[in-house]
Formats: C-alpha cells, structure tokens, sequence
C-alpha cells in the first residue's frame, strides 16, 4: 500500500497491522505521520480482503502525543491541525466497516490516549498506561477525548481524568473500561495477533453492521435502534453467512464463513 518513513505496515490472513515507528520519539506524531495515517487508513478501509486492523506503535511506547520538538510549522493553527490533520484519521477508524484494535504498550498519551480510546477494542501491557497531560500544560484534552472519556466513563471519573494529569495504569482502564484486555508485556503483541484471529472468524457483515449500529446510538432513541435492527436483520436473513452459521450450530461444528 505504499513507502512509508514514519509508519510501518504489514498485513496478513485479512489482518493489518499498522505500527507507528518513530520509536526515538516514542511514536509522537508529526506532520508526516498524520499524513501517512490518513492515507493508510482510508485505504485500509476500503479495501474488503482486509477483516480487522490492529493499531500499535514500535519500542517502548504506543504514542506520547503530538511531537511538541519538530519545530514544523506545517498547519496554520492548532484548530488547523485537529481539524484537517487529525479528525480524518479519527474518522477512518470509527467509520470503517471492520474491528480496529489498540495495542497498547507503554504510553498513550495526549492525542495518542485519543487514538487509544477511539478504536474499538482495547488490549494493554501491564506496565502501559493513558494520560491526559494538558492541564499541566494550561490546554484541555483534545482529539475527542472530552467525548470518549466522557461516554466510557460518565461525568465525574471523566472530568477527574481530565483536570488531574495523572496516568491511568492498565489495570485501572481494564476496570473502568477503557481496555478489555490486560495481559503481559512480553506476550502483548502475540496475544494481539491472537485475539484478532479469534475475532475474524465471525462473520464480516455481523461485525460491520453492529459496529454501524454502536457508533450511532448515542444520536439514536431506543425505537430508533430498534427499527434500525429490525432493518438490517431483515437484509442478513438468508445470506451466505447466515446459512452457514445456522448450519454449522445444527452440526455443532464452528462455522466457516467467508
């Protein structure tokens, strides 16, 4: 999919894995890796051999944040930057048909924490960790972390997180739910890899329409969800897939969908 200087991309049995890799400066994000990640992702996106894509980054950390040393002097603001540099990747993530999994080791900080949260399963090494630093810095959390934290964790843990400029170690997230998984450092990107082959052997257009559905609810009223289930239900009933899962649970063998 192309030459990458600041990510590295590799992808195999319908699995793509996207690793930031400026590991000197534990993966902070300039302008070039924005551009990379945006071109990257909305390609990883449209392209339907590929099941579930796994975001990470190279050396000790996921993402330390935006690169505040670069001296580059690329956008015309902050509010530049956010709005046309870092909202069409955020955009691609949540709006692509298939799973995106964080990989978390190390820091995920400030627009990184972001990253983190905005995908839609979460594993961590034990010693990782998200923190919002802004406060120090007399900024507030950006990238959409008022929104993610907020929905993930209600009002008042959010707003704590927010002001405190603490870090949120992998145990606490898994037990407020910004992570699903915790496991070892040494095993984090095998067990990744592990957890994604798990993941895409369900049925494609399953995962593609609940994730549609997820992402939209909180503009949605109950009946609103409802009627749109009841939609799509209607659209799946027959199809390939669903012949095959019903077929496999009567022969009691795991289904093999396509």
């Amino acid at each position: 999919m192309g030459n990458y200087k600041t990510i590295k991309y590799e992808c195999d049995d319908g699995i793509a894995i996207v690793s930031l890799n400026r590991p000197k400066k534990l993966n902070a994000i300039n302008f070039e890796m924005i551009l990379e990640l945006k071109e990257l992702t909305n390609k990883i996106s449209q392209n339907d051999s590929i099941k579930c894509l796994i975001i990470r980054g190279e050396g000790k950390a996921f993402c330390s944040g935006a690169d505040l040393t670069s001296g580059e002097k690329k956008w015309k603001d902050t509010e530049d930057s956010l709005n046309n540099g870092y909202l069409p990747i955020f955009q691609n993530i949540i709006s692509m048909p298939k799973p995106v999994i964080s990989s978390v080791r190390g820091a995920a900080a400030g627009i990184g924490s972001a990253y983190s949260m905005s995908c839609d399963l979460t594993i961590m090494s034990e010693n990782s960790y998200l923190l919002q630093p802004f406060s120090n810095i007399g900024l507030i959390p950006d990238g959409g972390s008022h929104w993610l934290l907020y929905k993930i964790l209600g009002y008042k843990r959010a707003f704590q997180i927010a002001i405190e400029s603490e870090k949120i170690f992998a145990e606490e997230c898994l037990r407020l739910g910004l992570a699903n998984k915790v496991v070892k450092d040494e095993i984090l990107d095998s067990e990744t890899i592990n957890w994604a082959k798990k993941i895409i052997k369900q049925s494609s257009q399953s995962m593609m329409y609940t994730k549609k559905i997820m992402r939209d609810i909180d503009n949605k009223r109950f009946l609103e969800i409802y009627k749109i289930e009841s939609e799509i239900q209607k659209k799946l009933s027959g199809t390939p897939d669903n012949i095959e899962g019903v077929k496999a649970f009567l022969e009691k063998r795991s289904p093999k969908f396509n």
